[in-house]
């Protein structure tokens, strides 16, 4: 409850109601297990009361060489060392590798979050991929119909070739296993030698520039909810 109220991470929510810092109906409570009834239970953080803070949505197009976490005990950066003036706490809607750059979508909504990673939701990520060497299209039609990893047969993929390198290609997805796009490539005895992630949903980088954030528009949020047409489908 207080992770979901925009306080910070669960991680440190849980160390902060172990050391005492949150109440129930005026009892301290430091068991961060412990059951709340949301419309009975009063709760209260430091002494005041619990309450959520406005949703927030944020666009990062983060960079390569930045961990998606809030800390690394490793001392790497973070991509919440990117987030300035954001004003409340917001968590990664799904990740993105050391290695990957891209968009990447945090919030302090958990429903959007979950409805974005769901798998079932099919909200589609392109990816930017750099093989190391040309795909055939026979290749590329694998990636289409789907291709078998050790985790079971991938969803067919939207493949197109793009417009730079002839080893590009535009491939979008949606699921999101780890790092499944590099798996994917790999399963057709090819690497990946650079990937981005150019776009969620209907929303794109365009003019965001690398390291920079934005929040997303009303419109841009109401997208994301919107449940895919079924094929065939007018309304």
């Amino acid at each position: 409850m207080i992770s979901k109220a925009g306080l910070g991470s669960r991680t440190e929510a849980r160390r902060w109601i172990h050391a005492g810092r949150a109440t129930v109906n005026g009892r301290r409570i430091e068991n961060p297990d412990h059951w709340v009834d949301l419309e009975r239970d009063q709760v209260r953080f430091d002494g005041k009361p619990l309450k959520a803070v406005a949703r927030v949505y944020v666009l990062l197009h983060k960079p390569t060489g930045y961990l998606t976490t809030y800390k690394d005990p490793d001392g790497r950066p973070t991509v919440y060392a990117l987030l300035k003036d954001v004003g409340t706490f917001v968590s990664p809607v799904g990740r993105l590798d050391l290695e990957t750059s891209g968009l990447l979508l945090l919030t302090n909504d958990t429903q959007l979050a979950e409805r974005v990673t769901n798998p079932e939701s099919h909200v589609p990520k392109t990816y930017l991929v750099t093989a190391s060497r040309a795909l055939a299209d026979g290749e590329l039609e694998q990636l289409r119909r789907g291709v078998e990893l050790n985790d079971g047969l991938t969803r067919p993929a939207q493949v197109a070739r793009a417009a730079g390198a002839e080893n590009q290609v535009l491939l979008t997805i949606t699921e999101g296993r780890n790092r499944q796009v590099r798996r994917m490539i790999e399963a057709l005895g090819a690497t990946v030698e650079a990937l981005a992630r150019t776009r969620i949903g209907s929303i794109a980088a365009e003019s965001l520039p690398v390291g920079a954030w934005r929040h997303l528009s009303a419109s841009e949020v109401d997208s994301l909810r919107m449940k895919p047409r079924k094929k065939g489908s007018t309304t």
